[in-house]
């Protein structure tokens, strides 16, 4: 098990430094957004291609942050039921989701994404529009977001095991939420005030 628990540091080791990079590709993606908006608007002139690099920007960082979202434990549940419930039956529906749910829809958009990827290469499909991008980087992202999700998910069912097991504490057990947080500040400046 201690193999397994230093694969899945070094995956999350990587998932962290991939997620902290790429996140600032929302900034690029708004930098660009505005200069487009900017050009058309004061120079009536607008390409498809500014804009539909705004869209891979965004697929970019939706797709390939991914992961650092399941990492950081942020990703979508239903809280309020889920924190009612005792921690082990938590911790085994975290384990059936990833097994059931996580990992078999990560398989199945890397085995069917492959083929969708290949064929706009092979093609070399171009955007629909005039002036737009060339497709296929954009469809490479589908395996691409959903093999770092598969892997991500291994990791996070190696530990959620070991946690079980009492081999490792909960890496969850003392995180506070991004939005207990926010609130906890808003309420610190309440109280100054």
């Amino acid at each position: 098990m201690q193999s397994l628990l230093e694969m899945s540091r070094r995956i999350d080791a990587f998932t962290t430094w991939t997620g902290k990079r790429l996140a600032w590709l929302i900034l690029v993606a708004v930098v660009v957004s505005a200069l487009n908006a900017a050009v058309r608007k004061i120079f009536a002139v607008s390409s498809n291609s500014w804009l539909e690099l705004q869209w891979v920007l965004f697929s970019m960082v939706f797709l390939l942050c991914s992961p650092w979202t399941l990492l950081d434990n942020e990703h979508i549940r239903i809280d309020i039921i889920n924190n009612m419930l005792p921690k082990r039956l938590r911790d085994s529906i975290d384990i059936m989701g990833h097994v059931l749910f996580l990992m078999p829809l990560s398989i199945v958009m890397i085995i069917t994404g492959v083929p969708f990827f290949l064929r706009s290469i092979e093609i070399n499909e171009q955007s629909g529009n005039a002036g737009g991008l060339p497709q296929w980087p954009a469809k490479s992202l589908i395996m691409v977001g959903f093999a770092f999700l598969l892997v991500q998910g291994i990791s996070e069912l190696i530990k959620r095991i070991a946690v079980m097991r009492g081999i490792i504490p909960d890496p969850h057990e003392s995180q506070v939420h991004a939005l207990e947080a926010e609130i906890e500040h808003l309420v610190e400046a309440i109280e100054k005030h």
